[in-house]
């Protein structure tokens, strides 16, 4: 029995649902459940209960999390870019960029495991298996249609999310659109480019076609709905017209601007589909994370977390805040801001802060007249940063501060607010044994991303007009004044400047959403930061000598005895001459010993797959660019 059962396994006709292996065959089915409550494998796709229990599965393997909990060596790799100071901390990730360490080579980058198991993110073929089975077997179901269309449709629209995934990495991916082991992906090897996309636009309009007219409430917020899978098609097109796939310069794969025009009509109909579904911006920016579920107009594809059902939540609230604030530990690298980063915010009246205006940039008080997104995202030094309840609280990001009597042990200059919760106390912070922290649901794909993701393809197909509408209204949203250079956009003449714009305003928008790496590789500017360092702020008091720094130290901690509160608080630090009074002009972090400049070769926009997974399947070439390779992603 064993034997015939492993045979089963290897031919690959599984469904997994859970860690605990109960086993079962019949009619050449394998299924590992966890309860299989008397039932069949054929009864299985006839039970709503089982199948949803499978498509939950699903979703929990497939739909992204907050990026920063899982950062596995075969991970980290899609999370580097040029917003954080995570690459710069002797991770696996700043070998990415050629920071430390020696260049990326063939066993560096996974996102196919070399086993078979139910991990977040271990075997990406592992989560299009489980899809697979669900596409393969839910037609031939008794389930009624009503039921089964809508579950059908989900499965469809995750499998079309998993490739897209796969492919913005690597190109061409072996296409298994049948049941089988994922841990042996049987194939004719990899697909080009162009049929993978054209499997994943094919998955979607079935999505589109099964979840029409469908609606999710109460238990069920965070299922893929009609509206999340048009905007996905739109997403899919528009990587397909992106120079990563379509450049613009290349002899052999000459540039085809009907793509563009195809991508247009896809983002288009994605917005009206939004509109009509009741999606809209978020009037706050700063409330875009901390609306949770059906409450946020801007959701499109979540994933829903808790603080009190067990093993729902995460610990991203910790690795937001200061030290004194979420129980003595430090905070994450992947929130410290790169001064490139905090540059690219343009002023209140949208216009750049190298270009004239109503407004001029200071680079010593760089928070000041910035973008409002600029203060609803960065916490600086003296800022007012509500934390634990306590209203009015002023963040202190000095060399030496304290806050609430605990020393600040990480020193940064500017901490990220964006995934921060108000109100919630010191210590809910932690998250252990499966509850607290925040409870804050992770936003995969919101509304802006839509009007961006169209602003891209209009500019492309010459229609200005609608590219800077989809812009405009998102700087609206902001807080951004229009000023006299409509919101920053009215020098905006030609398609080339507001490319460069649109690139800027998705690093803005998006800042710690982990859109950044996958935005320069999808327009080619990835491997442009070649020579660029990783640059931080830091903070320090005035004086020319130790001595005289602690003084001052000590002069802004002492309690004003009229208010009862430290001197620091009352200071107005948007006064230039108060400012330097009491602190040098920030400084940039030298470069850490044995970590250089940036070095990402033009082959990167394409990774290859890990030698496990190319020794394990059949015919799975080598992307060109990497040692053996004879892949072309772009052939086809």
């Amino acid at each position: 029995m064993k034997k015939n059962l492993y045979n089963r396994l290897r031919k690959g006709f599984l469904v997994t649902l859970s860690a605990t292996f109960l086993f079962s065959c019949n009619n050449d089915d394998f299924f590992i459940l966890p309860d299989r409550g008397g039932l069949d494998a054929e009864g299985l796709w006839n039970t709503e209960g089982a199948v949803n229990m499978h498509l939950n599965k699903a979703y929990e393997l497939i739909i992204p999390r907050f990026p920063w909990q899982t950062v596995p060596s075969r991970f980290d790799i899609h999370l580097v870019s040029d917003e954080h100071f995570f690459a710069s901390n002797g991770s696996f990730g700043a070998q990415a960029l050629g920071i430390a360490g020696n260049a990326l080579i063939n066993h560096d980058v996974r996102y196919t495991g070399n086993s078979y198991n139910q991990n977040y993110l271990d075997n990406r073929y592992m989560d299009i298996a489980r899809c697979n089975n669900g596409i393969k077997y839910l037609p031939e179901s008794t389930i009624p249609d009503e039921t089964k269309f809508p579950l059908l449709g989900q499965y469809y629209a995750l499998r079309a999310m998993v490739y897209l995934e796969l492919v913005k990495v690597y190109g061409g991916v072996p296409l298994v659109l049948e049941p089988q082991d994922p841990d042996a992906v049987m194939t004719d090897g990899r697909s080009s480019a162009r049929a993978c996309f054209a499997q994943i636009v094919d998955d979607l309009n079935h999505a589109m076609q099964y979840l029409e007219g469908v609606t999710w409430g109460g238990d069920d917020w965070g299922r893929i709905t009609y509206a999340a899978a048009a905007a996905l098609k739109g997403k899919a097109l528009l990587y397909w017209a992106s120079p990563q796939f379509n450049p613009l310069d290349d002899p052999k794969h000459p540039y085809d601007v009907s793509r563009w025009q195809e991508a247009l009509t896809a983002n288009k109909d994605a917005y009206d589909i939004g509109l009509a579904a009741g999606k809209r911006l978020i009037e706050d920016y700063a409330e875009i994370f901390r609306i949770q579920g059906s409450a946020n107009t801007e959701t499109l594809i979540s994933r829903p977390y808790s603080s009190t059902r067990q093993r729902r939540g995460h610990d991203e609230e910790r690795r937001s805040r200061p030290r004194s604030e979420n129980q003595n530990s430090g905070p994450h690298n992947g929130y410290r801001a790169t001064v490139k980063l905090l540059r690219a915010y343009p002023m209140k009246d949208g216009n750049r802060i190298d270009e004239a205006g109503n407004y001029g940039y200071d680079d010593v008080l760089f928070w000041r007249d910035r973008d409002p997104r600029f203060e609803a995202t960065m916490a600086y030094n003296g800022s007012v940063w509500v934390l634990s309840n306590k209203q009015g609280r002023r963040q202190w990001n000095y060399e030496g501060a304290t806050n609430n009597g605990r020393a600040e042990s990480a020193n940064w200059a500017v901490y990220c607010k964006k995934f921060t919760t108000p109100g919630l106390a010191e210590a809910s912070v932690p998250y252990s044994d499966g509850i607290g922290g925040s409870g804050m649901d992770w936003i995969e794909m919101r509304f802006a991303e839509v009007m961006l993701n169209l602003a891209d393809c209009a500019n492309e197909t010459g229609d200005m007009a609608t590219a800077k509408d989809m812009v405009r209204q998102i700087r609206q949203r902001a807080g951004i004044e229009q000023g006299s250079n409509d919101y920053g956009l009215g020098n905006i003449a030609s398609i080339e400047q507001m490319r460069d714009l649109l690139l800027n305003e998705r690093m803005v928008e998006f800042a710690f959403e982990n859109k950044r790496n996958a935005d320069l590789r999808r327009t080619r500017n990835w491997h442009k930061l070649t020579g660029e360092f990783l640059e931080v702020y830091q903070v320090q008091v005035a004086g020319e000598t130790g001595a005289d720094r602690t003084a001052k130290i000590n002069e802004l901690e002492a309690i004003d005895p009229e208010t009862g509160e430290p001197f620091r608080d009352g200071l107005d630090l948007n006064d230039r001459d108060l400012y330097l009074e009491y602190f040098q002009p920030h400084y940039i972090v030298p470069q850490q010993t044995g970590f250089r400049a940036m070095n990402i070769p033009e082959y990167h926009n394409f990774y290859t797959f890990h030698n496990d997974f190319v020794r394990r399947g059949v015919n799975i070439e080598t992307t060109i660019g990497w040692e053996g390779g004879t892949f072309d992603p772009l052939d086809d």
